[in-house]
């Protein structure tokens, strides 16, 4: 056996030794564009070298990879290396046919391969034009063809046609949820993006299929489960293939797994810290022990967390989260430990095309100079997200010029900013119409420019708001508007129009605590005719007031929209500078929540309203408090409170308390319907201007229910509600609905 061995190696060390040949002459044929010498660098041939099989192949290989040449041969004939090549014919022009929109011709040149002076490779055109209809798919053009035309120009050059036909866009016929045994599939679909396509919502673009909003509603499901505790929830998707109506199934398949309690939270602590430091997380934790798990829940702790550290100017710290499921039971541990002694060096920015860099700077947390960790990278990551200018923001950090250095680059990727809604509404209080058009990049400086127009049958207000999220680079934003209100009331005779200019500014004072301070200038013009009362003619004329506002809010809700737990509270005043007619005005505000089951849903709100008129000035007509009908429902709008004949003028005060039960699984899904009960009181009273009119100071209350159903027409809620207790002089109405959708 050694000894077959041994001749075997012997064999191949000689049959080696035998083919390898040392070259002293090259020759180079069939190139026309590319120079011998460029060939030589890129096959690393050099002369006076010996050459086996393996060489030869290498060459072969390295002369392939530059994309010049369709065919490569390479022989040894004696002491000369030849060369054949055949080089491809170069792309003398690109011409995209059959697409109008200069945004995607331009980002189909931007991701093909194939380019004007470069080689034509068909190989690679083939996965161009692959690279293209998924470029279209993910605009929710599935049906997109391309054809690839060329013509011969002479053996070198050719001219290359790209022809598409976008097709029209994929929409979504229905979206079903499989599995979902503790929410409701109503529910689900209010959370995801996709929307199924109805005649209503011709203007949306969600009813588009894509798989962006596919993988967007599978993140969208999963959070929304991991938030009522089912820590190992699993969404899946699938789509139904793809009918000749060009629409499409989606179906999503949910394992929602076990809903998790939060039995045990710890801190492990680096010995170099002081405990001390650390011990108010103890109480925090305190709060959440028993209840189920949500990963919002150790963001907030994360947040106080984050505070400590910067109340105790500490730095280089870092800290993660350990997380184990034994059962039903999870236990959570924080550990804190010093991070590396790591400086930022320099922060690049790429992408911005439209966008001013300092828009993007004023966000960050950390800049040049400052102690690098990857939990301040990532406040700022979530900073720049929140302006909703950019598609994306990814992130590189790399080495800097020292060890104790780092580079960070920041990509973005811009995105449309200008949107428009328009909404239209009808219901037994009357029809209204609305439009809103809004540009959140304005001239690339990240600040917002918006116009809206409300329509009713007794008026009209149209505003222009401008609005700087972060003028000082603090995260203070600053706002701008100006709006006009004509109201016309023929029926109380009289006509009036409020012109209102306002600048103000916003900022979180402490953590949850965010305080609005402004300015305001109000000019009121109130004429009358001779139907109108004598209360009313006694306010007629021109007024001008200079007043400034003030409002302080603690939002403790689990979140902005559709809060299932949690409370807000609000409290503002506006106080005159200088006024023809001055007054004073209060609110306050109390919402509470909470979730009993996925069933029921419960919310208390309190709203409580005031305005005075200060020394001997009457408060003026177009400044009097109200309540609206979805504070007080079973009222007709503005029929309640003092009484100047038979006409109602609001009022010095306003309170209202709401009690509002969700129960969004108690009919069957099938009917699109989630119902609502509620029981409302509230009260409206105080004249100052006339003390003959009739106050009618008495609390009104109703119950009922309320009904939100996805009609094939468009959303309509109905509301039937019973008065409980009521003033004579109040109009009532027992049944209302509501017909309208924002598109």
């Amino acid at each position: 056996m050694i000894k077959n061995s041994i001749i075997t190696l012997i064999f191949y060390f000689f049959a080696s030794y035998a083919f390898s040949q040392n070259i002293n002459n090259i020759i180079i044929e069939g190139n026309n564009r590319v120079s011998d010498e460029t060939i030589k660098i890129y096959g690393e041939i050099n002369l006076d070298s010996s050459y086996d099989e393996k060489k030869l192949n290498q060459i072969i290989k390295n002369l392939y990879s530059t994309n010049f040449f369709e065919d490569v041969k390479v022989s040894i004939l004696g002491n000369t290396l030849k060369i054949n090549l055949k080089e491809y014919p170069i792309v003398n022009q690109l011409t995209i046919l059959g697409e109008k929109s200069n945004k995607f011709k331009e980002q189909i040149e931007g991701i093909i391969s194939t380019k004007e002076k470069k080689s034509f490779i068909k190989s690679l055109l083939s996965k161009d034009i692959e690279l293209i209809k998924s470029m279209y798919s993910s605009a929710g053009y599935n049906f997109t063809k391309v054809e690839a035309k060329v013509k011969k120009l002479d053996n070198e050059k050719l001219d290359l046609i790209i022809d598409i036909d976008r097709g029209s866009k994929t929409k979504i016929s229905s979206i079903k949820f499989i599995g979902n045994n503790y929410v409701r599939s109503n529910r689900l679909r209010d959370i995801i993006v996709s929307e199924e396509n109805k005649f209503w919502k011709v203007l949306s673009r969600n009813v588009n299929f894509t798989d962006t909003l596919l993988e967007l509603d599978k993140r969208l499901i999963t959070n929304y489960y991991k938030s009522l505790g089912f820590y190992d929830v699993k969404v899946q998707s699938n789509i139904a293939e793809i009918n000749k109506a060009g629409e499409v199934d989606i179906r999503y398949s949910i394992d929602e797994g076990e809903r998790i309690i939060i039995s045990k939270i710890t801190t492990n602590l680096d010995d170099v810290f002081n405990k001390e430091t650390f011990l108010p997380l103890n109480k925090i934790y305190k709060e959440y022990i028993g209840q189920y798990y949500s990963p919002f829940k150790i963001k907030k702790i994360l947040d106080d967390l984050d505070s400590l550290i910067s109340a105790n100017n500490l730095q280089f710290v870092e800290h993660n989260v350990q997380e184990e499921v034994v059962g039903d039971k999870i236990s959570i541990t924080f550990n804190i430990y010093e991070g590396e002694k790591i400086l930022v060096e320099r922060i690049n920015i790429f992408g911005n095309n439209i966008t001013d860099e300092d828009v993007i700077r004023g966000e960050l947390v950390l800049d040049e100079g400052d102690p690098f960790t990857k939990l301040n990278l990532d406040k700022s990551v979530a900073e720049i997200k929140r302006r909703n200018i950019f598609k994306s923001v990814n992130t590189q950090v790399k080495n800097g010029s020292e060890n104790n250095l780092k580079v960070i680059d920041i990509s973005v990727e811009e995105q449309p900013t200008g949107e428009i809604s328009a909404g239209a509404g009808v219901g037994t209080n009357g029809g209204s119409f609305a439009i809103d058009i809004k540009e959140n990049n304005w001239l690339g400086r990240g600040k917002g420019l918006s116009f809206s127009l409300d329509l009713d049958e007794e008026s009209v207000k149209g505003t222009i708001n401008y609005n700087d999220p972060n003028y000082n680079l603090l995260g203070n934003s600053l706002n701008y508007s100006f709006s006009n209100t004509t109201n016309d009331v023929p029926d109380r005779g009289y006509e009036n129009s409020l012109i209102t200019a306002a600048a103000g500014t916003g900022f979180e004072q402490y953590k949850d605590v965010d305080v609005f301070l402004g300015l305001e200038i109000n000019y009121d013009d109130l004429r009358t005719d001779d139907t109108a009362s004598a209360s009313v003619k006694k306010q007629a004329g021109n007024f001008t007031e200079l007043a400034a506002n003030y409002r302080f809010t603690l939002d403790k809700r689990n979140r902005v929209y559709d809060p299932t737990d949690g409370n807000l509270i609000s409290f503002g005043q506006s106080i005159p500078i200088y006024a023809d007619s001055a007054s004073l005005s209060n609110t306050f505000q109390f919402n509470q929540y909470h979730m009993f089951s996925e069933n029921f849903i419960g919310s208390s709100k309190l709203f409580l309203s005031a305005i005075n008129g200060i020394g001997e000035d009457d408060v003026r007509l177009s400044k009097r408090k109200g309540i609206s009908t979805r504070r007080l429902r079973g009222f007709k709008k503005n029929k309640i409170g003092p009484l100047d004949g038979t006409d109602h003028i609001g009022g010095n005060y306003a309170s209202a308390l709401n009690f509002e039960g969700s129960m969004p699984n108690l009919l069957p899904e099938n009917t699109g319907m989630d119902l609502k009960v509620f029981l409302d009181f509230g009260n409206l009273w105080g004249v100052d201007f006339d003390s003959s009119i009739d106050d009618s100071n008495e609390i009104r209350s109703s119950a009922g229910i309320s009904a939100n159903w996805k009609s094939p027409i468009g959303p309509i809620n109905f509301t039937l509600a019973q008065n409980l207790l009521k003033a004579e002089t109040d109009e009532t109405e027992s049944f209302s609905f509501n017909l309208g959708t924002t598109f």
